[in-house]
């Protein structure tokens, strides 16, 4: 699911992958639905591809957005009512506790709050990658 979810440098917000083009993406604002080209200059990463520095190496974004849905029981982040980064730091250690906090900066965190909210205002809530059944039976066809 969040392979298709693009956060692009220099814009705020998420995007959504539409559609691609020769030399840019269409892509549709998370919170918005208005669609507009990402060109090849513009930086665009896929959440899916993201992870989070932690002391044994690194966890996927998904498992990430996905504990903070467990600790908040599906609820939006208030980031302003946790106060000073210290707080803030300190409440994402309940949520990860092995995260790298040498690596891991507090408007990293914060970005994170930030993105898990814009998900689930737009109605994303299912973070994690479904694994295919490889042993589920095929279908024959034309017999």
């Amino acid at each position: 699911m969040l392979k298709n979810i693009l956060s692009i440098s220099g814009r705020p917000g998420l995007y959504r992958l539409v559609n691609r083009g020769k030399n840019m993406l269409i892509v549709e604002g998370v919170s918005t639905g208005k669609r507009t080209p990402a060109y090849a200059h513009d930086k665009v990463i896929s959440l899916g591809d993201i992870s989070i520095y932690t002391t044994e190496g690194d966890t996927p974004l998904s498992g990430v957005l996905e504990a903070v849905k467990e600790k908040n029981d599906g609820n939006p982040v208030d980031v302003k009512a946790l106060g000073s980064d210290e707080k803030v730091r300190e409440y994402f250690e309940t949520i990860l506790p092995e995260f790298d906090k040498e690596r891991v900066y507090t408007t990293d965190i914060k970005k994170l709050f930030s993105w898990y909210n814009l998900l689930l205002a737009a109605g994303i809530t299912d973070f994690a990658e479904k694994e295919v059944d490889e042993e589920a039976p095929e279908t024959e066809e034309g017999k």
